[in-house]
């Protein structure tokens, strides 16, 4: 029991570390790139983060199925570390996107484990209220956010927003030490063509989120390789991705629609508080409170998931989610006249949305596979949501200024987003419960 304790304290601040370094730069970089200079490396330092975490957490899954949860989670925690250490001393905006990207190394290493050392720790019925755990750090984080960016800039300097980062993960790296997993992995050569080919396409595909000139061709590149990387991996005797995961259909599915859903509207968060702040004329900080309202949805059924999922199936819940992710398709009608209330209760509807998908599609996808790729089909399941945020941001933001006023510029968003909801409930009618009695009777 003082294992399980001690490896929950180390998850739970490892993500609010992550967490919170993925929204804290939001407020603080103008302020670092007027003292560290090269403004045309701005998007660069959210970029190195994005798309090393992005594309070395299907890794990070795969590793620990076959080297154990404990060692690459406790390597992510050092890398994040590190990181973080160097960012606070960089003098350089080069310096600093080079740093950012070993942050997001620890990062890619780090976010995954959550929700896979969950599917080792606990039954079905109890993920839900662990999950929940989990979002609770992700909305704390938003809060946190800008309040410690404000006083680290007013009170100290941007470097501590780095900083802090230090004695939190010495603690969490401590408290994972006593841990004793019960998992036992399954040992197996590393892929590591695999990893290299599917590590140099993604990031080929991301680049076409950040750079202005040769979109096509980084796109074509990213499409080549990931194609070499799928032979190749037909044929590795312990691929970094499992190709006969895919084979379920369930499976496939779930994590069709999660790429969908996300890149729909999981980028709204990125967009509101622009919306709240120009037209609404909210502060900084009630403009950030009112992203609260996702969390609030989240949490409240996040908790009971686990206990639904053993009595009605991942299909009907999955169905429900993408509903109501429709549903949250209504920020197609914001107006001047819509202010805080209106955006929190339309929150707290895609809050409700995202924590079914979310967690519900975490457990399936875990219930669906053996113990020895639980891994990488947890992980994988969450790369498909993260490529779908960094797509869907970019659209979004090439929609935002697509129009002829920043108002119209917002309803075109939305109603890409309402479109892509659509699309989303239409793969999720594809979602089946088949063997999902026998994988969740194995499981309790």
């Amino acid at each position: 029991m003082k294992s399980r304790t001690s490896v929950m304290v180390s998850i739970v601040l490892a993500m609010l570390v992550a967490s919170l370094d993925s929204t804290i730069m939001n407020t603080t970089m103008p302020v670092i790139a007027k003292e560290l200079g090269r403004f045309d490396l701005y998007a660069w330092s959210f970029a190195s983060y994005m798309i090393a975490s992005t594309i070395l957490s299907p890794v990070a899954g795969r590793l620990s199925d076959l080297f154990g949860r404990k060692k690459v989670f406790g390597f992510g925690i050092i890398a994040f570390l590190i990181g973080s250490m160097l960012c606070g001393v960089a003098n350089t905006m080069i310096q600093l996107v080079l740093f950012r990207a070993v942050q997001g190394i620890g990062a890619g290493f780090m976010v995954a484990f959550p929700a896979i050392i969950a599917g080792d720790l606990f039954p079905v019925e109890k993920r839900g209220k662990i999950q929940a755990l989990f979002t609770t750090m992700w909305g704390l984080s938003a809060v946190l956010a800008p309040l410690l960016g404000a006083f680290f800039v007013d009170y100290l300097t941007w470097r501590w927003i780095f900083f802090i980062n230090l004695p939190v993960c010495i603690v969490s790296f401590l408290t994972l030490m006593p841990y004793q997993e019960s998992y036992e992995p399954k040992r197996a050569k590393v892929d590591y063509i695999g990893a290299i080919l599917f590590g140099a396409g993604v990031t080929s595909l991301l680049l076409v989120t950040v750079v202005e000139q040769n979109r096509v061709v980084y796109t074509v590149v990213g499409l080549i390789l990931l194609v070499i990387f799928y032979l190749h991996e037909r044929k590795h005797a312990s691929p970094i991705v499992p190709l006969s995961m895919f084979q379920n259909k369930t499976l496939s599915w779930i994590n069709i629609n999660a790429f969908i859903g996300t890149v729909a509207l999981f980028g709204t968060s990125s967009y509101i508080p622009l919306f709240l702040q120009r037209v609404a004329h909210l502060s900084l900080f009630m403009s950030g409170v009112a992203l609260l309202g996702t969390a609030v949805g989240w949490m409240s059924v996040s908790v009971p998931a686990g206990k639904w999922i053993l009595k009605h199936g991942y299909r009907k819940l999955l169905l429900i989610g993408n509903v109501l992710l429709v549903g949250s398709g209504t920020l197609l009608l914001l107006n001047e006249s819509h202010g805080f209330f209106y955006v929190f209760c339309v929150m707290i509807v895609q809050g409700l949305s995202f924590g079914l998908l979310s967690t519900v599609g975490v457990i399936g996808v875990q219930q669906l596979v053996g113990g020895h790729e639980r891994g990488i089909s947890t992980s994988f399941f969450m790369f498909c949501r993260n490529m779908g945020t960094a797509i869907g941001v970019t659209i979004m933001g090439a929609l935002l200024t697509s129009g002829g006023s920043f108002m119209a510029g917002i309803h075109h968003l939305f109603l890409y987003g309402f479109a892509g909801s659509i699309v989303a409930l239409l793969t999720s009618l594809k979602i089946q419960n088949e063997a999902e009695s026998k994988h969740n009777r194995a499981a309790s």
